[in-house]
């Protein structure tokens, strides 16, 4: 059996004009799980990650060397064209500046789209279920035995409810339980694909390094 393990990226720039870079935080935690796997000695010899740059500067602060592969599927939908679409073109300001009030709206926002709902929206829910599903297969079409993903929060959380079979809805539940930097395991084989181990930052846990664990 070989082992895919998913990554969420490190912390991003919530608030700023660019979300799409780490924080000087997202790239300490990147840099802590990058040493984490090699002291256990999980080297990987296969390397993925989405097309969002703070995926890719994850990778990079994490400090493997070999260039990467690439897979849109393995992006985050594009929750402000979501909120763009519920509230037909302005998002009330505390939706964007308040972190409650934003992941609360996000989360009923993102039920609502899994509904049918979002209309206008650039990307449906099915078409984000498929690509995350394409992106899938292509990541254990492989001879590796070890493959590492860079991922966001909302593809680890279909992924996981995918392998467990579970309700639609309940990928927010995981979606929105994903550190940054967490790490996700599925084993997989010709025949089977099941989850090993949910959104585990062994990283952050020593002592002196637990201020670092964040969700945003």
């Amino acid at each position: 059996m070989a082992e895919l393990l998913v990554i969420r990226h490190g912390q991003a720039s919530f608030g700023a004009q660019n979300y799409d870079v780490l924080s000087d935080l997202g790239h300490r935690q990147s840099a802590a799980a990058g040493d984490a796997l090699r002291a256990a000695g999980w080297v990987p010899d296969r390397l993925i990650t989405g097309t969002l740059l703070r995926q890719r500067e994850t990778l990079k602060s994490m400090g493997f060397d070999q260039a990467p592969e690439e897979h849109a599927g393995l992006n985050e939908y594009d929750f402000h064209d979501l909120l763009t679409a519920r509230f037909d073109g302005v998002v009330p300001e505390p939706v964007t500046q308040d972190r409650k009030v934003h992941f609360r709206t996000l989360r009923e926002t993102i039920l609502d789209w899994q509904l049918g709902g979002c209309k206008g929206a650039r990307e449906s829910w099915l078409d984000f279920a498929g690509r995350v599903e394409d992106a899938r297969k292509f990541a254990i079409e492989t001879d590796a035995r070890r493959v590492l993903v860079i991922s966001s929060g909302g593809p680890i959380g279909q992924l996981t409810a995918t392998a467990l079979n579970a309700p639609v809805a309940q990928m927010m539940t995981l979606n929105l339980q994903v550190k940054n930097t967490s790490m996700t395991k599925f084993i997989f084989s010709n025949s089977a694909f099941f989850l090993h181990e949910f959104n585990s930052t062994p990283h952050l846990m020593p002592e002196g390094v637990a201020d670092m664990l964040t969700y945003s």
